[in-house]
């Protein structure tokens, strides 16, 4: 029996529209885990070209990878860069019960 590699599954080849990518980062924000939102800023990033994200920004491609590397400490101004140039906005509402 041979066995086949499946393919990767990677969230940013299913990132194809502005409603998608709200739900996707409103979903990742209501993890404890800081990594997860970072992992989906990357998805992101991935779905609409780090290249293009990177210079859109202000920022370089090594610096954006680092940025948002498991375990990094983004500055909130870049965070707030990335998510203006990705087209969204986060907004705060009291957490009931």
């Amino acid at each position: 029996m041979t066995l086949t590699a499946s393919p990767t599954f990677d969230a940013a080849d299913y990132l194809d529209s502005e409603e998608t990518i709200a739900e996707f980062f409103a979903a990742a924000m209501e993890d404890p885990n800081p990594n997860v939102f970072l992992s989906a800023l990357g998805a992101v990033m991935r779905a609409r070209g780090v290249a293009k994200v990177a210079a859109e920004a202000g920022l370089g491609r090594e610096s954006l990878y680092k940025a948002i590397a498991p375990g990094a400490h983004p500055r909130d101004e870049t965070i707030q860069k990335l998510l203006r140039v990705l087209g969204v906005r986060m907004n705060v509402a009291a957490r009931h019960g």
